[in-house]
C-alpha cells in the first residue's frame, strides 16, 4: 500500500454535506484532504434520476482524488429513518418487521433495501438497529428497535443482515454496546447507562455477539456512557477500552468500526467534534463520521493531520485499518443498475408487511363510516435520527377522504383548550378514530384520548409509533399499534376499519 499519511486518513473520514449536488467548497474539502467516503441524507435526494447522477459524480471525484472507489453510506433502516426518494421502496420499521413474527420478512426488507441502494449507487447502508429496546422512554431507538426480547432482536437482525453477504452493498450493526436502555437522545445530549459488563452480556451484547458470529461487516459505536466499561467517563466512541478491549479483542471483532456521527450534541458540545475524531482514532475506529457542517469537516480533517505529525496516533494501526477499509471496497458495487429500484412486487411486498404488523392490542372492533370523526397529530421529527418532515400527510386527513369523514389534525402536544375544541367537535359524530404519535413522551396526546373516550361513544386509539401510548390509554378503547406512520401503513389501517382483521404481536411488552 503505497499511500501518503494524509490519503490514509482520508480514507478513515466519512464526510457529508447539504444540497442535491457537489459544492464547490465540498469538492475543494474532497481534494485537499483527499476524503475516501461520503454520507447522504434525504437533504440530498430529490428523485432517483438526480441521486443515480450525485452518486456517480461522488464516485468520480473520489475515484479521480483518491484512486480507490467511495463508501456511498446512507441510513435506510426503514420506517422513520428512510432516506430514499418516493420512486424508491422504503420497508417497515425493525419493529414492525417483528410485529409480523417472522424473521424471513426482515431478510426480505433487507433484500428490498439492497435493491434500490444498487438502483440508486448507494453501497453501504447504515443497519440494522441491533439495540435492545428496554426502556420505554427512549426517545431514540424506539420503534427503530425489533423488539425488547435481545433473542428476538438478534433473530430478526442475523435475518435483516444476511441478504448483504455478497450483495455488492454493506451493512452496519448498530449502536453497540446499546442504546436500548437510554432516557437521553445522544443527538441532544450524552446518554448513560450503568450497567455492569456482566448485565450487558444478558441482554445489550446478545445480538452483537450473534451478529459478529454471523459475519456481519460493520459495528457503529454509541455515543453513550458506560462507566462500567470505560471509567475515564467518555462516551463509547471515545474509548479504547470500548472498542478495542471489548468489541474487537473480547468479542473478537474484525470487520470495520464506525462512529456514529460526532456532530451530535453528545460529543459536540462536550469535547468538540475535531478533538472527538481524534479520539475515536485513537481508540480504534476505522471510519469517524462528521455529517453536516462544512466548517467543522476542514477542522477535522485538519485536526486529524495534525494528530498525526505529532505522533498521536499508532501509524501501523492507521496502517492496518487502511488496508482492512479497502479490503471491503473491493466489495462494493459502485455503478448503478437503474432496473432493480421501484420494482412494483417490492411495493405490494412492502404493504403485505405492513398489514401483518398491525396489532390488536385490546377494545372492541368496529366499522368506521362518513359518521366518524379522524382526529391525531401530524408525523413530525421525533428525534435526531428521523427525517426533517415526514412524507405520509396527516393520518386524520387520508383517513377523513378515505371514508368521507370529518376530520381535525391536532397538535403533536395539544393543551386544555385545544383538547376541549377537539372533544366538542367529536361530540357531534357517532364513532371516533384517534392517532397517537409518541403520546408516551408527549402526554398532551393521551389527555385528548381520556377527552374524547368520556363522550361515550365507541372509539379506536392507533399508535402509529411506539406502541408504548397503549397502555396509557383509557381501558374502553379498542387499542391498535401500526408502529409506522407511513402511506402502506394507513392503507392496512383503512382495511382493518373496513372490516378485516389484525394478526401482528407486540414485540415490546405493554
Amino acid at each position: 500500500m503505497d499511500m501518503t499519511v494524509k490519503q490514509m486518513l482520508g480514507q478513515k473520514l466519512v464526510f457529508g454535506f447539504h444540497g442535491d449536488t457537489l459544492s464547490e467548497e465540498f469538492i475543494s474539502l474532497i481534494k485537499e484532504y483527499k476524503i475516501g467516503n461520503v454520507i447522504l441524507f434525504l437533504r440530498n435526494v430529490k428523485s432517483a434520476s438526480q441521486l443515480r447522477w450525485l452518486c456517480a459524480d461522488i464516485q468520480s471525484l473520489i475515484r479521480a482524488e483518491t484512486g480507490y472507489p467511495a463508501f456511498i453510506i446512507i441510513d435506510q433502516e426503514g420506517g422513520m429513518v428512510t432516506r430514499l426518494p418516493q420512486e424508491a421502496v422504503n420497508v417497515p420499521c425493525s419493529m414492525a418487521i417483528a410485529a409480523t413474527g417472522d424473521p424471513e420478512n426482515a431478510a426480505k426488507a433487507s433484500e428490498i433495501t439492497i435493491r434500490q441502494l444498487r438502483g440508486l449507487g448507494a453501497n453501504f447502508n447504515m443497519a440494522p438497529v441491533l439495540d435492545v429496546n428496554n426502556n420505554p422512554q427512549n426517545p431514540v431507538i424506539g420503534i427503530r428497535s425489533f423488539g425488547d426480547d435481545p433473542e428476538k432482536v438478534a433473530s430478526f437482525g442475523l435475518a435483516s443482515a444476511r441478504p448483504y453477504r455478497g450483495s455488492g452493498v454493506l451493512c452496519c450493526g448498530k449502536h453497540f454496546p446499546g442504546h436500548g436502555d437510554t432516557a437521553v437522545d445522544s443527538h441532544l445530549g450524552i446518554p448513560r447507562v450503568d450497567k455492569t459488563e456482566a448485565e450487558l452480556e444478558q441482554v445489550e451484547l446478545v445480538p452483537f455477539r450473534r451478529a459478529i458470529q454471523g459475519g456481519i461487516p460493520a459495528i457503529m459505536i454509541s455515543h453513550v456512557m458506560f462507566p462500567a466499561l470505560e471509567p475515564r467517563q467518555v462516551p463509547c466512541t471515545m474509548s479504547r477500552k470500548v472498542i478495542t478491549g471489548l468489541l474487537k479483542e473480547k468479542l473478537g471483532f474484525q470487520g470495520l468500526v464506525l462512529t456514529d456521527c460526532m456532530e451530535m450534541l453528545a460529543i459536540q458540545n462536550h469535547y468538540g467534534t475535531p478533538q472527538g475524531v481524534v479520539a475515536s482514532i485513537q481508540a480504534g475506529v476505522d471510519l469517524a463520521e462528521v455529517s453536516s457542517t462544512i466548517s467543522l469537516e476542514w477542522d477535522t480533517a485538519k485536526a486529524v493531520n495534525e494528530a498525526a505529525q505529532r505522533g498521536d496516533f499508532d501509524m501501523a494501526e492507521i496502517a492496518a485499518s487502511v488496508e482492512k477499509i479497502l479490503a471491503y471496497k473491493k466489495q462494493i458495487l459502485w455503478e448503478p443498475d437503474p432496473g432493480l429500484c421501484g420494482w412494483e412486487a417490492d411495493f405490494r411486498t412492502v404493504r403485505a408487511m405492513s398489514r401483518a404488523a398491525v396489532t390488536c392490542c385490546g377494545g372492541t372492533p368496529f366499522q368506521a363510516d362518513g359518521a366518524t370523526f379522524f382526529c391525531g397529530c401530524d408525523d413530525y421529527r421525533a428525534s435526531g435520527a428521523g427525517n426533517e418532515d415526514g412524507s405520509a400527510g396527516p393520518f386524520p386527513r387520508y383517513m377523513g377522504r378515505a371514508f368521507s369523514a370529518d376530520y381535525a389534525i391536532s397538535s403533536k402536544d395539544p393543551g386544555e383548550a385545544e383538547i376541549a375544541a377537539l372533544a366538542a367537535r367529536g361530540a357531534k359524530y357517532e364513532k371516533i378514530i384517534l392517532s397517537t404519535c409518541n403520546g408516551h413522551l408527549f402526554r398532551g396526546q393521551i389527555a385528548l384520548a381520556r377527552a374524547l373516550e368520556k363522550l361515550g361513544k365507541p372509539m379506536a386509539v392507533v399508535a402509529l409509533r411506539n406502541p408504548y401510548d397503549i397502555p396509557l390509554l383509557p381501558e374502553r378503547v379498542w387499542e391498535i399499534a401500526a408502529y409506522d406512520y407511513t402511506t402502506p401503513a394507513f392503507a392496512a389501517l383503512e382495511e382493518i376499519f373496513r372490516g378485516g382483521g389484525m394478526t401482528g404481536t407486540s414485540p415490546v411488552k405493554l
